[in-house]
């Protein structure tokens, strides 16, 4: 034993504070420049942004007030002043820019994302006209009603147009890791594949894996462990991510330091840690508590969209919530919504529709149109319309056709060359013509203008718990599963698509489907 006044136990003790002084001060400098560079091109980013499409939207006032020879000059009758127009449209200009705000298109995860960037701009739109309008009515000025709008929609075109175009650009510079955030993913081997899989097919996003470090819940003690099956983990990365990742052993105490000093920001939770355990809630404190970001990985049935109310009553708390979009007035405007786009539809496409039928009839002289029985709303049965595209008792034949291409009736039947499609039956298909008589069964009721596709029995009959929830919403024409790929989807990407459908559906995400259908009608992809 070292008597006390040799002084070695002191000096030990005062090297190992100093040395884990010096190890804290190193980590906090690092995260601090971290910070600091993330700061600095988020600041610009999002300044950029806000240049170019206050820009659109002063280009869009130009050319409306050319156009309707509006003047240069607005009058206040209200309070007796002009305004000159330049300063009229800057001063809009930053109504446009608020409204893009306040509905969320510079959030740092969105710059990217093209289906989130149309349903932002177009909300944007509305909160803009509306605010414009308030403002000429509260100043009186002589400007128009027609050219206020035609100056917002002009500005909503040009900065769809805009960014589209800076869209393309954030993606590449992303694919080379400029503009996004350094990620550590955690979870077991096969969650930590599905989670580098879903990131190598969306570059949009702003999660740029640094590395993955695998991990379990041990069952006997409950606690959190590393994984040791490193094999398995390796296979995940080579099979689902274009590159070498490093992987990180986990520890409760020195993990974090280690993402720090990988300059990762986010610590993406795939699976094991479940939400509101008490090891995910250690698990992210000592991850937040050293500066860095907790981003998991949820079912598409999570309920983190609903509308959350707290109330305590005689000292009990009850939470409740609800799903805004399920309203009375809410399903009442999307039912008027479908018969108005249905009408509009039929009328515009009637030339079409009698040009088809035509061409069906004289190919093999059999009938026009095709009547199947799909499940419909909350399982129902209907029968389902379209331009027939088949042979004449194609259905009998299904199960034939299937096995002969080594598959089996079910959910997961999927036929690339079928030899029941006739000659017309192929184009109608590719360009999706063959939907359009499904307008008149949104006008009986038994279908939505946007919403998952209806399909079969023996199909319903292999939804798992979360898939049956599509269910719960009428089947549409066109949705997110017809838009993002059609049948050259994943099983578990259709899946996600439509139930994350049945919780976030709105009037103007439904907007934003139609319109990116009309692209999927020119540019098809996964028709079969």
């Amino acid at each position: 034993m070292l008597s006390a006044d040799n002084g070695m136990p002191s000096r030990v003790n005062n090297g190992e504070k100093q040395n884990n002084k010096t190890a804290h001060t190193e980590l906090n400098d690092i995260r601090l420049r971290q910070v600091s560079h993330v700061l600095y091109w988020r600041f610009f980013v999002n300044l950029a942004f806000m240049l170019i499409d206050m820009a659109m939207y002063l280009i869009a006032g130009a050319v409306i007030v050319s156009l309707r020879h509006e003047g240069q000059v607005l009058y206040s009758f209200r309070f007796d002043f002009a305004l000159n127009t330049t300063v009229y449209f800057l001063i809009s200009a930053c109504f446009w820019i608020w409204s893009l705000r306040m509905v969320g298109l510079y959030r740092r995860h969105v710059m990217g994302d093209r289906y989130q960037i149309y349903v932002l701009v177009t909300k944007g739109m509305v909160v803009c006209w509306v605010v414009q309008c308030a403002f000429n009515y509260f100043f009186n000025f002589n400007f128009t009603l027609t050219s206020l709008s035609l100056t917002v929609i002009v500005g909503w075109a040009f900065t769809m147009i805009e960014r589209t175009v800076m869209r393309s650009f954030i993606t590449r510079s992303r694919r080379k890791g400029a503009y996004a955030y350094g990620t550590v993913i955690v979870g077991s081997p096969h969650g930590i594949g599905r989670t580098l899989m879903f990131l190598a097919q969306r570059q949009q996003l702003s999660y740029r894996p640094v590395a993955v470090c695998p991990i379990r819940v041990n069952p006997s003690t409950g606690l959190v462990e590393s994984d040791s099956n490193l094999d398995e983990v390796r296979k995940q990365i080579r099979d689902n991510w274009n590159g070498h990742l490093p992987v990180l052993n986990y520890d409760d105490d020195n993990l974090a330091g280690r993402i720090i000093a990988m300059n990762a920001q986010i610590v993406m939770v795939s699976d094991e840690l479940r939400r509101n355990s008490d090891n995910y809630n250690i698990f992210s404190v000592r991850m937040e508590s050293s500066g860095l970001e907790i981003a998991a990985i949820s079912s598409a049935a999570d309920t983190a969209g609903h509308e959350i109310h707290v109330q305590t009553i005689q000292g009990m708390t009850i939470i409740s919530q609800r799903l805004p979009q399920y309203s009375i007035g809410a399903q009442l405007s999307k039912r008027i919504f479908d018969i108005l786009v249905s009408l509009i539809a039929i009328v515009l496409a009637s030339p079409i529709m009698l040009i088809t039928a035509l061409l069906i009839k004289l190919d093999d002289g059999g009938p026009v149109f095709y009547k199947q029985q799909r499940i419909g709303l909350r399982g129902k049965p209907f029968y389902i319309h379209k331009f027939r595209s088949m042979s004449v008792n194609a259905d009998k034949h299904l199960a034939e056709v299937a096995a002969a291409n080594g598959q089996e009736l079910g959910l997961r039947v999927k036929i690339k060359r079928d030899p029941r499609v006739t000659k017309i039956g192929h184009f109608i298909r590719k360009t999706s013509i063959d939907e359009l008589p499904q307008f008149f069964d949104v006008l009986l009721g038994t279908m939505s203008v946007v919403g998952p596709r209806p399909q079969r029995q023996f199909e319903v009959d292999e939804y798992n718990q979360v898939f049956a929830t599509r269910l719960l919403v009428k089947p549409g024409i066109t949705g997110p599963w017809q838009v993002s790929g059609r049948s050259d989807l994943s099983d578990e990407e259709s899946e996600s698509l439509d139930v994350a459908y049945v919780q976030n559906w709105s009037i103007t995400g439904d907007i934003v489907y139609i319109f990116r259908t009309v692209g999927t009608v020119l540019l098809p992809k996964g028709a079969y």
